[in-house]
């Protein structure tokens, strides 16, 4: 029986506008209410359940690509903050990169707002509409702060760093950097960006530990992704499945490829189990 149900966000659990809507909170609910705990594995953010849309709802946290990892009450109860004297290297070899710094309190960026928007300027119609969702969130989130100096950083253990490089020069140069090196690994949700986390973190480690700490086997638990970020985690579970519009490798790692996220792909699905396996379910 599948006890834990894990998904990404981005192109999985969330709708094409990278929302929840009211068809996702209700079989989130349903499934939690049938006994089985929901995990969110995502690379973003993710302080409570509060934010990004899940109301309260009593979800576990798998954030920041499985660097950190809270239970329901939004407590961390594992973390992998990157090596100091290697994150002080980068910062000060790169000074013209607009660097994400994220620890389980706070995000210090290396730029202003201003500088840290532009590099979102080439993005789709759709993800800009959701990034003005977040700029607007931001404005009054008390966790960002911008204009950081390398010291400032250093001050906090700093669990991820997000980057998108828009000079090509500067993108294969900090590639370069990082691949010449085996203290951070870079697992991007898509290849324009830049996701650095401690070399031993991956979604699927932080998945298999917080089951393990529920009292759960790999077997017992379904991961759900769509992209770069989530290729080790499908790898991992024999409970895997990437949605119809994930990447290549992404649907290559899970085997089991299911509907688009538009449709409600991954919540019908978690339903559709619960449902199979304990009887108690109403499919929404």
């Amino acid at each position: 029986m599948i006890e834990v149900f894990a998904t990404d966000l981005d192109g999985t659990l969330l709708n094409a506008f990278h929302l929840t809507d009211k068809r996702i909170l209700a079989a989130l609910k349903q499934v939690v209410d049938a006994g089985a705990h929901v995990v969110i594995a995502t690379g973003r953010t993710m302080r409570s359940t509060n934010e990004h849309g899940f109301e309260g709802l009593p979800l576990d946290i798998v954030e920041l690509n499985g660097a950190i990892v809270r239970d329901a009450t939004g407590k961390v109860v594992k973390s992998f903050p990157l090596d100091k004297a290697a994150l002080e290297k980068m910062l000060r070899a790169f000074p013209d990169v607009v660097f994400e710094c994220v620890s389980a309190e706070g995000t210090y960026i290396t730029a202003t707002r201003e500088k840290r928007q532009a590099q979102f300027a080439r993005d789709g119609f759709i993800r800009r509409i959701a990034m003005r969702g977040m700029y607007k969130r931001e404005e009054s989130d008390p966790t960002m702060h911008f204009e950081q100096s390398v010291e400032q950083v250093l001050e906090h253990d700093i669990a991820k760093i997000n980057s998108r490089v828009v000079d090509e020069q500067l993108k294969r140069d900090l590639a370069a950097y990082l691949d010449a090196q085996d203290t951070f690994v870079n697992t991007p949700f898509n290849p324009i960006m830049f996701e650095i986390t401690n070399a031993d973190v991956n979604k699927g480690a932080s998945i298999s530990w917080l089951a393990q700490s529920l009292g759960f086997t790999d077997n017992e638990v379904a991961v759900y992704g769509d992209g770069g970020n989530d290729v080790t985690m499908l790898e991992r579970f024999e409970h895997a499945y990437a949605t119809a519009n994930a990447d290549a490798d992404a649907k290559k790692a899970a085997g089991n490829v299911i509907g688009n996220c538009a449709f409600h792909a991954v919540p019908r699905h978690m339903l559709a189990t619960v449902r199979a396996e304990r009887g108690r379910v109403t499919i929404a």
